[in-house]
């Protein structure tokens, strides 16, 4: 029989909130970005080592403003020169893939996590999820929601306040609830 983890890791409907495994693995995760939320700015190296060790990838140079917070961690993967403002969330019940170069305003969120139509499935707990994943060479604005499955092209600059619901090819200006694009950017 499958474990509640690997219908999630293949994209089924799964138990998240009775799972005594993945209920564990949360509550290791959310202890981990309570310690480096409580961290002092300046202690940089010990943040990056709770980044290092929370995260699937990281790369050599990144900066995440604190108070960041997440699921799992370890189905995050950060690229090159990666920069994340104050109050990011990252429900990483599925992989979460940034490329180099990504800077993300304040108060941004990246949901792989969604919740079935049909209410006896909600109500019994089930949920899916989806990847998300952020090319090279992006900027994300303020307030900007990312929901489950959505791929943004690299060389995106994606505005703030928007909801981003489908796939942003790369090279765009996209705005907008729902996210749009409104036209290429001359790189």
């Amino acid at each position: 029989m499958m474990s509640e983890k690997e219908k999630c890791h293949r994209g089924e409907l799964y138990d998240a909130n009775n799972d005594a495994e993945l209920i564990a693995e949360r509550m290791k995760c959310k202890d981990l970005c309570h310690r480096y939320n409580q961290l002092l700015p300046s202690e940089t190296g010990r943040r990056e080592e709770i980044i290092a060790r929370l995260f699937g990838k990281t790369g050599s140079r990144f900066l995440i403003e604190q108070p960041f917070f997440c699921d799992y961690g370890y189905n995050i993967e950060i690229g090159e020169n990666f920069y994340a403002n104050v109050n990011c969330v990252v429900l990483d019940e599925a992989k979460v893939t940034f490329g180099d170069n990504v800077f993300i305003a304040p108060n941004c969120g990246f949901y792989t996590a969604g919740h079935p139509f049909d209410v006896e499935q909600r109500n019994r707990g089930l949920e899916y999820a989806r990847p998300i994943t952020i090319g090279n060479n992006v900027w994300i604005g303020a307030q900007v929601c990312v929901l489950p499955g959505v791929t943004i092209g690299d060389d995106c600059v994606i505005g703030a306040g928007s909801v981003v619901c489908k796939d942003i090819s790369a090279g765009s200006l996209a705005v907008g609830n729902p996210c749009r694009v409104i036209r290429k950017i001359n790189c």
